[in-house]
């Protein structure tokens, strides 16, 4: 199995890099990985690291000293103790926004909830057009070139500008346009996987077996539909052995396109990750040689979005403009998943807005989510954990800067090493789950408390802070060896959480289901970074938010081994929406 799957790995890279000779499936998924490659790199280097360093720094160039706030923090350089805990608490920087002085390390975090809350607004709004095949390519190009473009304005804003705070609305636009442009991009998992090959070869079995009648619903069928309905041929057909044959090729269409699923999902991140791990050693060299300067953060940023553009070319030239299913029953089941949309001539581009936000009312309305229990179940769990997951990176990386006094070659150290081992946790931790029989909820699970030994390690702090000189946290070197650990569980973590979720998703919706998904995906959360931010203004203690993020973590188990998937996989195919114009 490891074998086979590492041949599946690299011919799926090197069909990536091949531009000749490829059939149309190779091309999709090539272009599908390529703006993987290209926009990760923005959640690697910018938005976990260097954002909220550059927005602190910035902030801290134009703020003063507690407590008379005449003094300017610039005026003083931070201690570095890199081999002893430090006892001494540096003086607090503010910075003056509007009437309001915040912590120049909450100005980050507020500025990042801002950006999620209007990311929110946007991916719900863009979901039904995103769900119209001949515009789900235009928005991701559009997202993309607006973030990349946002990005690499930071190049040309110094932090000594009287704009300065032109600072936050780059930072908005680049993640908004990461988030709208991953919600398009996601939508792509489900057709890419019914596309695998192996998946196809296994629907031409059914056909050639002369099960064309049942082609059009299987693609979609619950494995255990067959077995559990009380409509299911057992009694109407006598040639037992045609239907014992007929549920074995749906059991087995089933599993290979969730482990379609979860190849092409898993080979996105780590294609993702090795992309952030290029960029982070090309942009390792400037940081060192400025020392860490603001101007050495802006080129770092400024070179994400550099790269985000330049890489996204081939997805231009690759991902098709419409649907391009290759097999007929394929192609069947699309039309009949979009027969009840709009026709060409008269859709509308406000139209589909205004829709969208009625659609996410009538959604959320109690009689359709109890259509969709379980969906809506694990989308609770995973509003929790994305937040606490994104929440547990930036807030890591501020304590590291402004508690432990890191240096910022340190902090791109600690940048490369999680995605390096993102990308080992994310091809080891299948192999994990085949070698023991786990299912992707147990995987989940196991994931989630692993991850929670994180904030609750960095509570143990306050407990031998100033007894001993390791432990808890206390020490830049305990930096680098929680961001191996956190980084194999993160980056297994992500790929699963999404593939899961495309299991129970109703067909031809994918867009708009992913953009609800995607509102706490990554770069989406917002709770949690504006509660860190309270804590670190009320308590002048950045640790304390650790305390909350063991919380938030912790929350979300129970309800996400309530999900019961094979429930929830059945009522998603036989979901057909329909709005409510009254009633709950």
């Amino acid at each position: 199995m490891l074998e086979g799957d590492t041949v599946w790995y690299i011919d799926a890279i090197y069909g990536m890099m091949s531009l000749i000779n490829i059939s149309p499936y190779r091309k999709k998924l090539n272009g599908w990985l390529c703006y993987a490659f290209a926009s990760e790199v923005f959640v690697i280097v910018s938005l976990t690291l260097f954002l909220p360093i550059c927005l602190e720094q910035f902030a801290r160039d134009n703020g003063y000293l507690l407590p008379d706030k005449t003094k300017p923090c610039s005026a003083i350089q931070p201690v570095q103790n890199a081999t002893s805990t430090l006892e001494i608490e540096p003086a607090r920087c503010v910075v003056k926004i509007g009437w309001a002085w915040i912590d120049s390390a909450s100005f980050s975090l507020y500025v990042y909830s801002a950006s999620v809350a209007l990311q929110a607004i946007t991916v719900v709004s863009m979901g039904g057009i995103a769900d119209h095949p001949p515009h789900r390519k235009l928005l991701l190009l559009t997202f993309a070139a607006a973030g990349s473009l946002a990005a690499t304005a930071f190049l040309l804003l110094p932090s000594s500008s009287m704009f300065w705070y032109l600072s936050a609305l780059l930072a908005i636009v680049a993640n908004v346009g990461f988030g709208a442009s991953v919600v398009a991009m996601n939508s792509y998992i489900p057709s890419l996987a019914k596309e695998d090959p192996k998946v196809v070869g296994i629907l031409n079995r059914m056909e050639q077996a002369g099960l064309r009648e049942q082609t059009e619903s299987v693609i979609d069928l619950d494995p255990d539909s067959s077995t559990d309905s009380a409509d299911a041929p057992l009694l109407s057909r006598p040639e037992s052995e045609s239907t014992d044959k007929r549920r074995q090729l749906e059991e087995k269409y089933q599993a290979e396109l969730s482990r379609a699923t979860s190849r092409i999902s898993s080979l996105g991140i780590a294609l993702g990750y090795g992309a952030g791990i290029c960029l982070l050693i090309v942009a390792l060299i400037p940081v060192t040689m400025l020392h860490g300067s603001t101007f050495a953060l802006r080129l770092a940023i400024g070179l994400s979005g550099i790269w985000w553009a330049v890489f996204t070319v081939p997805a231009v030239l690759w991902l098709p403009s419409v649907s391009s299913y290759s097999h007929p029953a394929l192609r069947r089941s699309e039309r009949g998943n979009v027969q009840d949309d709009l026709d060409d001539k008269d859709w509308s581009f406000w139209r589909e807005i205004g829709a969208a936000w009625v659609r996410l009312g009538n959604m959320l309305r109690w009689r359709e989510i109890k259509k969709l229990r379980n969906t809506f179940k694990y989308l609770a769990a995973w509003f929790l954990l994305s937040d606490g997951f994104t929440t547990i990176t930036s807030t890591a990386i501020l304590f590291g800067k402004t508690t432990l006094h890191m240096s910022p070659s340190a902090l791109i150290l600690i940048g490369i090493l999680t995605p390096t081992s993102g990308i080992l946790g994310s091809l080891l931790w299948p192999i994990l789950q085949r070698r023991f029989g786990w299912s992707n909820l147990k995987v989940l699970v196991i994931l989630v408390i692993m991850a929670s030994l994180i904030p609750a390690y960095g509570c143990l702090g306050f407990l031998v802070q100033g007894r001993v000189k390791f432990g808890g946290l206390t020490t830049p070197g305990e930096m680098f060896a929680l961001a191996v650990y956190f980084g194999s569980v993160y980056g297994a973590f992500q790929g699963y959480a999404r593939a899961f979720y495309a299991e129970l998703l109703p067909p031809g919706e994918e867009a708009r289901w992913y953009g609800l998904f995607s509102i706490t995906d990554k770069s989406s959360s917002f709770i949690g970074p504006l509660v860190v931010g309270l804590i670190s203004d009320l308590t002048g203690n950045i640790r304390y938010a650790f305390f909350f993020l063991v919380f938030m973590v912790w929350s979300a188990v129970p309800i996400l081994m309530s999900v019961d998937v094979d429930r929830g996989r059945k009522d998603a195919q036989g979901y057909e929406y329909r709005s409510h114009p009254s009633g709950p």
